[in-house]
């Protein structure tokens, strides 16, 4: 892929980011626009450059890049790519030879230890032992915690959707010694993971301990989740989401937690986004929130542009099936 690119870029920089990929893009001709952005929700204005770009790095306009007739990569800085996910899009991607990457490597481990985080603390009971500690008197529930607490040893979780994240989080739940589902279109043989397709789904979610979500926002994903899903728990499940709020029926969700189907819920994600003050989830006994920051890392600015220079080094060399995170 010899040869000067242009390229277009409104990913987020400080000042080292941006000098870093001013460094690694000069034999290149390198465009910044003014409106950066962080995370993939926001997305850039159609302009001249960016219809002239061999590579856009960020969250180009989706009516730019299906404008363009220079594209050679659409890059863009986040895991998710809902935007961008419509079949059109992405069969005219294909027609005209663009290379299609997200970010999904960068954002896998943070996600990952978020949901063992959670996993960790509601089987080892220390939310309720925080809860203990904020009464006027503290609480020395000695006993009763002892006895809640659990092991992960020999517990089953199923892992909706097997991209990235989950890989990341089958690894790092193996050494429980946990029996572990994940659901694909396509079953499958793989180490250490059951993959099972979509009509194994109902015999496998009475087995679970532990139920994570992890689907991308799609006409498919619509409300996954829903109360026909749920009431095949066994009572007492654990439910989490990292995936996108849009993928549960939340208002089945509510009544789940409510009658004891789900024991407990951990979200991190909500439809809306914020989730508004007066939604009962964040009232709703056994239902733990945090704000989208299950994919957040101190370094990310200086993970996503290393990531970045080297799938840009591998595109010049015309490595393209060795690019990480390709999107197909």
């Amino acid at each position: 892929m010899g040869g000067q690119l242009k390229i277009w870029c409104n990913t987020e920089l400080n000042t080292a980011t941006r000098e870093r990929l001013r460094a690694a893009t000069s034999s290149h001709e390198l465009f910044l626009a003014d409106k950066q952005a962080a995370n993939a929700w926001e997305e850039g204005e159609v302009s001249e450059e960016l219809l002239q770009a061999d590579v856009a790095f960020g969250q180009p306009s989706r009516e730019a890049c299906e404008r363009s007739s220079t594209l050679r990569w659409l890059a863009i800085n986040s895991a998710g790519f809902t935007k961008y996910d419509a079949p059109a899009f992405r069969e005219g991607l294909r027609e005209q030879g663009t290379v299609f990457t997200n970010m999904s490597a960068v954002f896998a481990d943070p996600c990952a230890q978020h949901i063992l985080g959670m996993m960790l603390a509601l089987n080892r009971r220390l939310l309720d032992s925080w809860t203990d500690q904020q009464h006027p008197v503290p609480r020395w529930t000695y006993t009763e915690r002892r006895r809640q607490s659990r092991l992960l040893n020999g517990q089953t979780v199923l892992i909706l959707s097997y991209g990235a994240i989950a890989r990341r989080l089958v690894e790092l739940l193996q050494p429980f010694g946990m029996k572990i589902f994940a659901l694909r279109r396509r079953a499958y043989s793989e180490a250490g993971v059951h993959v099972i397709a979509e009509e194994r789904l109902s015999a496998v979610l009475p087995e679970v301990d532990h139920l994570v979500n992890i689907l991308p926002q799609n006409e498919s994903t619509d409300r996954y989740v829903n109360a026909r899903r749920l009431a095949l728990l066994k009572p007492g499940a654990r439910f989490y989401n990292v995936g996108r709020g849009t993928t549960v029926d939340q208002d089945a969700l509510l009544d789940a937690l409510r009658d004891g189907r789900v024991g407990e819920a951990y979200l991190d994600v909500t439809d809306p986004e914020p989730l508004p003050p007066e939604h009962p989830l964040w009232r709703t006994p056994h239902c733990y929130i945090t704000p989208h920051t299950g994919g957040g890392r101190s370094d990310q600015t200086e993970a996503v542009m290393e990531h970045f220079i080297a799938n840009l080094n591998r595109f010049e060399r015309g490595d393209l099936d060795g690019m990480v995170d390709r999107v197909d």
